[in-house]
Protein backbone atom coordinates (compact mmCIF):
# COMPACT_ATOMS: atom_id res chain seq x y z
CA UNK A 1 0.00 0.00 0.00
CA UNK A 2 1.26 3.52 -1.03
CA UNK A 3 2.51 4.62 2.09
CA UNK A 4 4.77 6.64 -0.76
CA UNK A 5 5.66 10.71 1.36
CA UNK A 6 5.42 8.48 4.34
CA UNK A 7 9.12 7.10 3.57
CA UNK A 8 10.28 10.85 3.42
CA UNK A 9 12.11 12.27 6.70
CA UNK A 10 11.91 15.84 7.97
CA UNK A 11 15.50 17.51 9.30
CA UNK A 12 15.33 19.93 12.07
CA UNK A 13 14.42 23.30 10.09
CA UNK A 14 17.55 25.53 8.91
CA UNK A 15 17.22 28.90 8.20
CA UNK A 16 18.08 30.07 4.60
CA UNK A 17 21.20 31.96 3.93
CA UNK A 18 21.85 35.63 4.13
CA UNK A 19 22.81 36.34 0.41
CA UNK A 20 19.35 34.24 -0.79
CA UNK A 21 17.15 36.28 1.29
CA UNK A 22 19.14 39.66 -0.11
CA UNK A 23 19.15 38.26 -3.66
CA UNK A 24 14.93 37.81 -3.06
CA UNK A 25 14.10 41.26 -2.02
CA UNK A 26 16.85 42.86 -4.48
CA UNK A 27 14.14 41.11 -7.28
CA UNK A 28 11.01 42.20 -5.36
CA UNK A 29 12.18 45.88 -6.02
CA UNK A 30 9.20 47.79 -8.38
CA UNK A 31 10.07 48.52 -11.79
CA UNK A 32 9.41 52.34 -13.21
CA UNK A 33 5.73 51.14 -14.17
CA UNK A 34 5.32 50.49 -9.90
CA UNK A 35 4.82 46.89 -10.03
CA UNK A 36 7.31 44.23 -8.93
CA UNK A 37 9.16 42.38 -11.74
CA UNK A 38 9.04 39.08 -11.71
CA UNK A 39 12.10 36.60 -11.38
CA UNK A 40 10.04 33.87 -12.38
CA UNK A 41 11.18 32.54 -16.12
CA UNK A 42 7.56 32.84 -17.52
CA UNK A 43 6.61 35.95 -14.97
CA UNK A 44 3.56 33.34 -14.06
CA UNK A 45 1.86 35.67 -11.48
CA UNK A 46 -1.51 36.45 -12.16
CA UNK A 47 -4.59 34.74 -12.26
CA UNK A 48 -4.41 34.39 -15.97
CA UNK A 49 -3.08 30.63 -17.50
CA UNK A 50 0.31 30.95 -18.51
CA UNK A 51 0.80 29.73 -22.32
CA UNK A 52 3.83 28.94 -24.34
CA UNK A 53 7.05 28.20 -24.22
CA UNK A 54 9.99 30.55 -21.80
CA UNK A 55 13.90 30.37 -21.82
CA UNK A 56 14.51 27.37 -21.47
CA UNK A 57 11.34 25.90 -20.63
CA UNK A 58 8.93 24.16 -22.53
CA UNK A 59 5.36 24.14 -21.97
CA UNK A 60 3.90 20.81 -21.44
CA UNK A 61 1.04 21.17 -18.94
CA UNK A 62 -1.43 24.03 -19.24
CA UNK A 63 -4.80 23.31 -17.57
CA UNK A 64 -7.34 25.97 -16.41
CA UNK A 65 -10.16 23.68 -15.67
CA UNK A 66 -12.23 25.58 -18.44
CA UNK A 67 -13.58 22.35 -20.14
CA UNK A 68 -15.29 19.19 -18.71
CA UNK A 69 -17.12 19.01 -15.12
CA UNK A 70 -15.54 16.22 -12.64
CA UNK A 71 -18.25 15.52 -10.15
CA UNK A 72 -17.41 14.12 -6.86
CA UNK A 73 -16.78 10.50 -7.48
CA UNK A 74 -14.92 10.67 -11.19
CA UNK A 75 -11.67 10.30 -9.24
CA UNK A 76 -11.82 6.51 -8.34
CA UNK A 77 -10.31 3.28 -9.46
CA UNK A 78 -6.86 4.76 -9.38
CA UNK A 79 -5.19 1.76 -8.72
CA UNK A 80 -3.91 1.33 -12.35
CA UNK A 81 -0.01 0.75 -13.26
CA UNK A 82 0.56 3.42 -10.02
CA UNK A 83 3.65 5.49 -9.86
CA UNK A 84 4.35 5.22 -13.68
CA UNK A 85 3.73 7.53 -16.68
CA UNK A 86 0.87 4.69 -17.26
CA UNK A 87 -1.03 5.60 -14.44
CA UNK A 88 -4.62 6.42 -14.51
CA UNK A 89 -8.11 6.63 -12.70
CA UNK A 90 -10.63 4.16 -14.64
CA UNK A 91 -13.60 7.02 -13.37
CA UNK A 92 -12.35 9.48 -15.09
CA UNK A 93 -13.35 10.58 -18.81
CA UNK A 94 -11.72 12.27 -21.61
CA UNK A 95 -9.28 14.89 -20.86
CA UNK A 96 -8.97 14.06 -17.47
CA UNK A 97 -8.67 10.67 -17.77
CA UNK A 98 -5.81 11.27 -20.34
CA UNK A 99 -4.10 14.49 -18.11
CA UNK A 100 -4.49 13.22 -14.23
CA UNK A 101 -3.93 10.29 -11.85
CA UNK A 102 -3.79 10.19 -8.08
CA UNK A 103 -3.19 8.45 -5.46
CA UNK A 104 -5.55 5.40 -4.94
CA UNK A 105 -8.40 5.20 -2.23
CA UNK A 106 -6.76 3.13 0.46
CA UNK A 107 -3.35 4.69 0.75
CA UNK A 108 -1.98 6.33 3.87
CA UNK A 109 -0.93 9.43 3.99
CA UNK A 110 2.91 10.71 5.92
CA UNK A 111 1.02 11.03 9.76
CA UNK A 112 0.97 7.05 9.64
CA UNK A 113 3.97 6.92 10.01
CA UNK A 114 4.90 9.86 12.57
CA UNK A 115 2.75 8.66 15.49
CA UNK A 116 0.44 11.58 14.94
CA UNK A 117 -3.42 11.25 16.62
CA UNK A 118 -5.06 11.79 13.65
CA UNK A 119 -3.85 10.71 10.31
CA UNK A 120 -5.33 10.59 6.89
CA UNK A 121 -5.80 7.62 4.30
CA UNK A 122 -5.95 9.09 0.27
CA UNK A 123 -9.81 9.12 -1.43
CA UNK A 124 -9.96 11.04 -4.58
CA UNK A 125 -13.51 9.87 -4.94
CA UNK A 126 -14.68 11.98 -2.37
CA UNK A 127 -12.47 14.74 -2.08
CA UNK A 128 -11.53 15.88 -5.56
CA UNK A 129 -13.57 17.88 -8.17
CA UNK A 130 -13.76 20.42 -10.80
CA UNK A 131 -16.02 23.03 -11.75
CA UNK A 132 -16.62 26.63 -11.95
CA UNK A 133 -16.40 28.90 -9.42
CA UNK A 134 -19.47 31.63 -8.85
CA UNK A 135 -18.14 33.82 -11.03
CA UNK A 136 -17.62 31.04 -13.98
CA UNK A 137 -14.21 30.81 -13.12
CA UNK A 138 -12.84 27.14 -13.83
CA UNK A 139 -11.48 25.15 -10.78
CA UNK A 140 -9.92 22.02 -9.32
CA UNK A 141 -11.54 21.56 -5.88
CA UNK A 142 -9.68 19.36 -2.89
CA UNK A 143 -12.26 19.22 0.05
CA UNK A 144 -10.65 17.20 2.86
CA UNK A 145 -12.19 16.25 5.60
CA UNK A 146 -12.44 13.86 8.66
CA UNK A 147 -15.30 12.02 9.80
CA UNK A 148 -18.06 12.50 12.31
CA UNK A 149 -16.74 9.32 13.98
CA UNK A 150 -13.60 10.48 14.11
CA UNK A 151 -11.90 8.20 11.46
CA UNK A 152 -9.19 8.64 9.67
CA UNK A 153 -9.30 12.31 7.58
CA UNK A 154 -9.64 11.62 3.86
CA UNK A 155 -7.07 13.29 1.88
CA UNK A 156 -6.52 13.80 -1.66
CA UNK A 157 -2.82 13.32 -4.00
CA UNK A 158 -3.40 14.45 -7.56
CA UNK A 159 -0.62 14.18 -10.55
CA UNK A 160 -0.42 15.54 -13.68
CA UNK A 161 0.50 12.95 -15.96
CA UNK A 162 2.65 14.58 -18.27
CA UNK A 163 5.07 15.10 -16.10
CA UNK A 164 5.71 12.37 -14.33
CA UNK A 165 8.59 10.83 -14.24
CA UNK A 166 9.98 13.89 -15.91
CA UNK A 167 13.81 15.02 -15.30
CA UNK A 168 14.35 19.14 -14.64
CA UNK A 169 11.60 20.97 -15.66
CA UNK A 170 9.22 23.83 -14.54
CA UNK A 171 6.10 23.71 -11.91
CA UNK A 172 3.63 26.24 -11.65
CA UNK A 173 0.30 26.76 -10.41
CA UNK A 174 -2.64 29.54 -8.90
CA UNK A 175 -4.20 28.48 -5.39
CA UNK A 176 -6.07 29.12 -2.42
CA UNK A 177 -7.03 28.12 0.79
CA UNK A 178 -11.42 29.01 0.69
CA UNK A 179 -11.54 27.22 3.92
CA UNK A 180 -8.85 26.66 6.43
CA UNK A 181 -8.95 24.54 9.30
CA UNK A 182 -6.86 23.28 11.82
CA UNK A 183 -5.20 20.15 10.95
CA UNK A 184 -4.96 19.90 7.18
CA UNK A 185 -1.88 20.70 5.25
CA UNK A 186 -0.28 20.48 2.02
CA UNK A 187 3.26 19.24 0.87
CA UNK A 188 3.47 19.29 -2.99
CA UNK A 189 6.64 17.76 -3.91
CA UNK A 190 9.39 15.75 -6.14
CA UNK A 191 10.76 13.17 -4.35
CA UNK A 192 12.37 9.36 -4.81
CA UNK A 193 16.29 8.47 -4.48
CA UNK A 194 16.93 10.33 -1.09
CA UNK A 195 16.32 13.25 -2.75
CA UNK A 196 13.06 15.63 -2.08
CA UNK A 197 11.98 19.18 -3.30
CA UNK A 198 8.22 20.48 -1.23
CA UNK A 199 6.46 23.82 -2.69
CA UNK A 200 4.47 24.82 -1.14
CA UNK A 201 4.64 23.05 1.88
CA UNK A 202 2.53 24.00 5.27
CA UNK A 203 -0.37 23.57 7.18
CA UNK A 204 -3.49 25.63 5.97
CA UNK A 205 -4.11 27.44 8.87
CA UNK A 206 -0.75 28.66 8.95
CA UNK A 207 2.32 29.89 6.18
CA UNK A 208 3.58 28.80 3.11
CA UNK A 209 7.53 27.43 2.67
CA UNK A 210 9.70 25.51 0.59
CA UNK A 211 12.03 22.98 1.50
CA UNK A 212 14.91 21.10 -0.10
CA UNK A 213 15.98 17.94 1.26
CA UNK A 214 19.88 17.32 -0.49
CA UNK A 215 20.31 13.69 -2.30
CA UNK A 216 22.24 11.76 0.12
CA UNK A 217 21.22 13.50 2.98
CA UNK A 218 22.57 16.69 4.70
CA UNK A 219 20.35 19.76 6.37
CA UNK A 220 17.63 21.06 4.36
CA UNK A 221 17.09 24.22 3.10
CA UNK A 222 14.05 25.71 4.10
CA UNK A 223 12.39 28.86 2.99
CA UNK A 224 9.76 30.62 3.75
CA UNK A 225 7.21 31.91 0.76
CA UNK A 226 4.11 33.78 1.88
CA UNK A 227 2.13 34.41 5.59
CA UNK A 228 -1.06 32.59 4.47
CA UNK A 229 -2.48 30.16 2.41
CA UNK A 230 -5.82 31.98 2.68
CA UNK A 231 -5.08 34.64 -0.28
CA UNK A 232 -4.59 33.66 -4.24
CA UNK A 233 -0.81 32.81 -4.44
CA UNK A 234 0.98 31.69 -7.51
CA UNK A 235 3.74 29.23 -7.27
CA UNK A 236 6.34 28.12 -8.99
CA UNK A 237 9.82 25.68 -9.06
CA UNK A 238 12.15 25.72 -11.65
CA UNK A 239 14.14 22.32 -11.36
CA UNK A 240 17.76 22.83 -13.58
CA UNK A 241 20.76 20.46 -13.39
CA UNK A 242 22.61 21.64 -10.24
CA UNK A 243 19.90 24.22 -9.13
CA UNK A 244 16.35 24.39 -7.60
CA UNK A 245 13.97 27.72 -7.56
CA UNK A 246 11.82 28.50 -5.67
CA UNK A 247 8.69 31.26 -6.33
CA UNK A 248 5.75 32.76 -4.75
CA UNK A 249 3.85 35.43 -6.98
CA UNK A 250 6.96 36.24 -9.00
CA UNK A 251 9.46 36.45 -5.91
CA UNK A 252 12.34 34.02 -5.64
CA UNK A 253 12.05 33.05 -2.31
CA UNK A 254 15.26 30.94 -2.42
CA UNK A 255 17.48 28.27 -4.18
CA UNK A 256 19.67 25.47 -3.35
CA UNK A 257 22.61 23.80 -5.39
CA UNK A 258 23.43 21.12 -2.69
CA UNK A 259 22.83 17.57 -3.86
CA UNK A 260 19.91 18.52 -6.13
CA UNK A 261 17.96 15.56 -8.23
CA UNK A 262 18.99 14.39 -12.08
CA UNK A 263 17.33 11.29 -11.90
CA UNK A 264 13.06 11.84 -13.37
CA UNK A 265 11.07 12.58 -10.23
CA UNK A 266 7.11 12.77 -10.79
CA UNK A 267 5.70 16.06 -9.46
CA UNK A 268 2.98 15.41 -6.96
CA UNK A 269 0.22 17.67 -5.37
CA UNK A 270 -0.22 16.32 -2.27
CA UNK A 271 -3.00 17.26 0.21
CA UNK A 272 -3.05 15.35 3.76
CA UNK A 273 -3.22 15.45 7.23
CA UNK A 274 -0.83 18.22 9.53
CA UNK A 275 2.61 16.93 10.70
CA UNK A 276 2.58 19.17 13.51
CA UNK A 277 -0.20 21.43 15.81
CA UNK A 278 -3.26 19.88 16.34
CA UNK A 279 -5.35 17.48 14.30
CA UNK A 280 -8.36 17.54 12.73
CA UNK A 281 -11.29 17.62 14.39
CA UNK A 282 -14.01 14.76 14.25
CA UNK A 283 -16.81 16.26 11.49
CA UNK A 284 -14.58 19.27 10.33
CA UNK A 285 -13.24 20.08 6.23
CA UNK A 286 -11.08 22.37 4.81
CA UNK A 287 -10.55 23.25 1.07
CA UNK A 288 -7.90 24.19 -1.48
CA UNK A 289 -8.75 25.30 -4.80
CA UNK A 290 -6.60 25.53 -8.17
CA UNK A 291 -7.01 27.90 -10.69
CA UNK A 292 -4.71 26.85 -13.31
CA UNK A 293 -1.75 24.31 -13.43
CA UNK A 294 1.66 25.37 -15.90
CA UNK A 295 4.35 22.68 -16.28
CA UNK A 296 7.29 23.06 -18.66
CA UNK A 297 10.09 20.23 -19.69
CA UNK A 298 13.77 21.86 -19.27
CA UNK A 299 15.41 22.01 -22.40
CA UNK A 300 13.76 19.26 -24.71
CA UNK A 301 13.32 21.25 -27.83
Amino acid sequence: MGSHAAARRRRPVVLAALGTTLVAALLSIPSAGGAPQSADACGSVGADLPRGDCGPFWQVVAEDFSGDRVPLGAFSDCDHHTDTSAAYCDGLMGSYRDNWWAYPTGWRDTANDRGRDVVGVYHPEDTVSVGPAENGDGRMRIRMWRPDDGGPVHAAAVVPRAVMQMKYGKYSARIKVTKPAPGYKSAWLHYGGGCEMDHPEGNWSGSLTAFHHPCGGGEQGTFRGADEWTQWHTVSTEWTPGRVRFFVDGRETGEDTRGVPDQPLSWVLQNESALEGPGAAPGSSAQLEITWVAAYAYDWK
